[in-house]
């Protein structure tokens, strides 16, 4: 039987260390915000900034998180897979971090002015509701939650994360105040995303007339 050989980057990515590399990039940017908030660099408003850097990791890596399946179908390279869960898993993380920045830190754990803000600001619940999906979407990503929900409603569940992405990308855009164009350029991106993601699904080829299908 012949041998099949891999590429570089298909090497790459099979590799056993490739998951500790990119679990230990994961946490590159809470090191950053600890050391950040140990050297003063936070500015004069650490705790603010504190929850903005958070937000925006957790928004990025989401977005890295999306960019995983139409980039695998893309490049052919399959590897990518492996670590879409666990990039996924860490936007949660990040926007954990954001939301308990903000309750115990900024808020003090004072649950009514908490709920205050959710309701009396939208930005606040906007974000809100996108953390509760990524909650629910981290709950129910282990293998054995799969199994319990079933192979079909467990992708449904997941298709969630577009609407995680979409409020987050809102959230963003709603909190700054002015004109200003890093939130647009977020929400350009989640929709380049979700186009991509479209035109890359099994079914955009049925979709298509016979002429453009390759």
């Amino acid at each position: 039987m012949a041998a099949t050989s891999k590429g570089p980057v298909a090497l790459a990515l099979s590799s056993r260390w490739a998951k500790p590399v990119v679990f230990a990039l994961g946490l590159l940017p809470l090191g950053w915000m600890v050391w950040l908030g140990m050297s003063g660099g936070l500015g004069a408003e650490p705790v603010a900034e504190a929850v903005r850097q958070s937000g925006l990791w957790a928004l990025r890596l989401l977005l890295i998180a999306l960019a995983v399946t139409p980039l695998r179908i893309l490049t052919g390279q399959a590897g990518l897979a492996r670590f879409r869960r666990m990039i996924g898993l860490f936007a949660f993380f990040y926007a954990l971090l954001h939301v308990s920045v903000y309750v115990g830190v900024d808020q003090f754990f004072d649950w009514a002015a908490v709920w205050k803000d959710i309701v009396k600001r939208p930005y606040i619940t906007v974000g809100m509701g996108a953390f509760v999906i990524l909650t629910a979407l981290a709950a129910t990503s282990t293998n054995g939650m799969v199994r319990r929900l079933g192979g079909r409603r467990w992708k449904a569940l997941h298709k969630a994360v577009f609407v995680a992405g979409a409020a987050g990308c809102i959230h963003y855009v709603m909190l700054v105040k002015g004109w200003q164009y890093p939130p647009f350029v977020y929400a350009a991106i989640f929709l380049g995303l979700v186009a991509l993601r479209y035109a890359t699904s099994p079914s955009a080829g049925r979709r298509l007339s016979p002429s453009y299908r390759t």
